[in-house]
C-alpha cells in the first residue's frame, strides 16, 4: 500500500509569534499616530500663539522675502504707514515706502541679511506714509529658515519723538557751544590787554630802580594780576580746545617717536631749569614709530609734562620714555614728585576735575588738562592710566595701537 503524505499544520507557537508581531506593529502605528497628532497639536498651538502676538503687538511686525517683498504684516504696520488693511501691503516691496533719501538703508539690510548671512540686523531709517508725511523708525530684522529658504522677521518701532528730541537737544547744544566759543574769544582780548598793561607797569617800575626800590605791595599786586591773567588765558584756551576736539577728526601720520619726544621735551627745559628739575629721556636704541596727529598729541605730552613740573620739587627728575610692549607703543611720563593720593585717582580724568590741586609753587590748574589728554588719546584709539603713591612719584602710561 502506498504511503499518503498529509499537509503539516502550522504549530501553535508560530501562530502566537505572528499574532504578537501584528499586535506590536499595531501598537507602534498607534503610538506614531498619537505622537504625530500631539506634534500637530503643539504646532497648531504655537501657530496660534504666534498669530496672537503678531496681530496684537503694538510694534509693527512684518515678514519679508529676500527681495524685500512683504509676505505678511500686522495691523500696527498698517496703522504706521497710514493704510487701511494688510492687503494694501502684502505683495509690495518695503522700498516703496522708503523716504527717497533713505532707500539705500533697505539695500544695506538686504545685503547684511541675505548676502553676508548675519543672523540679525538693525538700523534707523525714514519711511513715508500714504498721505505723504514721513516718520523715523527703528528697524530690527531677524533671519529665519522657511521652506528651504530664508525670510526676514522685521520689527518696526516709530522713534519720531526720540529723533525730534535728539534734534532739539543738538540744536540747543550747538547754540550753547557757539555762545561759549564767541564769549571765550571775546574775553581773551581784554585779558590780553590787562597782561600788556601789567607788563608795561612792571617795566616802568624796573626803569625807575635808580630812584629807589618800588613799594613791595606794588610788585606783589602786579605779580598777582599777571598770574591771574595767565590762569584765565589757560582756562579759555582749554575750553576752546575741548570744543575743537568735538568738531574735527584726527589725521594721523607715521611719526618717529624717538625724535618727536626729544623735540617735545626741549620745550619744557627752560621751566625745568628755573625750578631746578632735571629732564631725562628713556628711548630705545632703534627708532619706534607710531601713528598720531603731531600737534594734537603734543598737547597730551605738554599737559602731562606741565603737571609733572608743578608737582616735582627742586632736585627731582622727570623722565619721558617710549617702548614697544606686547605689540603696542607705550609712552611714559614719570616723575619723582609728591605723588597723587589714591582717593583722587578715580576722578582725575574728569572734566573740571573737582579734586584738582595747586602746584608746589602755587600754580593754578584749570581742571581740564587731564580730561583733554584722555580725549585726545582715545581719539587715537589708545588708552591712558597712571600709577602713583604719595611722596613716591607718579607715572602716566599711554598705550597706542
Amino acid at each position: 500500500m502506498a504511503d499518503i503524505s498529509l499537509p503539516t499544520s502550522a504549530s501553535p507557537e508560530g501562530d502566537n509569534q505572528a499574532l504578537r508581531a501584528d499586535n506590536d506593529q499595531l501598537r507602534a502605528d498607534q503610538a506614531a499616530a498619537s505622537t504625530q497628532e500631539a506634534a500637530q497639536a503643539r504646532y497648531q498651538q504655537s501657530q496660534a500663539r504666534f498669530r496672537t502676538v503678531f496681530e496684537n503687538s503694538p510694534l509693527g511686525q512684518k515678514i519679508i522675502t529676500p527681495d524685500l517683498t512683504i509676505r505678511q504684516a500686522n495691523p500696527a504696520v498698517v496703522r504706521m504707514l497710514g493704510l487701511r488693511s494688510p492687503d494694501e501691503l502684502v505683495g509690495r516691496k518695503i522700498r516703496e515706502f522708503a523716504h527717497p533719501d533713505h532707500r539705500a538703508d533697505w539695500q544695506q539690510l538686504q545685503t547684511k541679511l541675505w548676502e553676508h548671512k548675519l543672523p540679525h540686523f538693525a538700523l534707523e531709517t525714514c519711511l513715508v506714509r500714504a498721505d505723504g508725511s514721513s516718520f523715523w523708525c527703528q528697524v530690527t530684522s531677524v533671519l529665519f529658515p522657511d521652506e528651504g529658504g530664508e525670510l526676514g522677521y522685521t520689527i518696526l518701532e516709530d522713534i519720531s519723538a526720540r529723533k525730534g528730541l535728539e534734534a532739539q537737544l543738538q540744536r540747543l547744544y550747538d547754540a550753547q557751544e557757539t555762545i561759549l566759543q564767541l564769549a571765550t574769544h571775546d574775553i581773551k582780548a581784554p585779558i590780553a590787554q590787562i597782561e600788556l598793561l601789567t607788563d608795561l607797569l612792571q617795566r616802568e617800575v624796573a626803569s625807575r630802580a635808580g630812584e629807589g626800590p618800588p613799594p613791595p605791595e606794588m610788585v606783589h599786586y602786579l605779580g598777582l594780576i599777571q598770574r591771574a591773567c595767565t590762569h584765565a588765558t589757560g582756562l579759555l584756551e582749554d575750553v576752546l580746545y575741548v570744543g575743537d576736539l568735538d568738531e574735527h577728526d584726527l589725521e594721523k601720520q607715521a611719526t618717529d617717536l624717538n625724535a618727536y619726544l626729544t623735540a617735545r621735551l626741549e620745550g619744557h627745559r627752560p621751566a625745568a631749569d628755573e625750578q631746578g628739575v632735571m629732564l631725562a629721556l628713556d628711548l630705545p636704541a632703534e627708532p619706534v614709530y607710531g601713528r598720531l596727529h603731531p600737534d594734537k598729541f603734543g598737547r597730551v605730552l605738554d599737559n602731562l609734562l606741565g603737571n609733572a613740573l608743578k608737582f616735582t620739587p627742586t632736585g627731582g627728575t622727570i623722565t619721558l620714555g617710549v617702548q614697544v610692549h606686547e605689540g603696542h607703543v607705550r609712552l611714559t611720563v614719570q616723575d619723582t614728585g609728591i605723588g597723587i593720593p589714591g582717593k583722587l585717582h578715580t576722578h582725575l580724568f574728569d572734566k573740571f576735575n573737582p579734586t584738582r590741586r595747586k602746584g608746589l609753587h602755587g600754580e593754578p590748574t584749570t581742571g581740564l588738562g587731564l580730561f583733554i589728554a584722555k580725549q585726545i588719546v582715545q581719539l587715537h584709539g589708545g588708552d591712558i592710566w597712571l600709577e602713583s603713591r604719595e611722596q613716591q612719584g607718579t607715572t602716566f602710561f599711554i598705550e597706542l595701537p
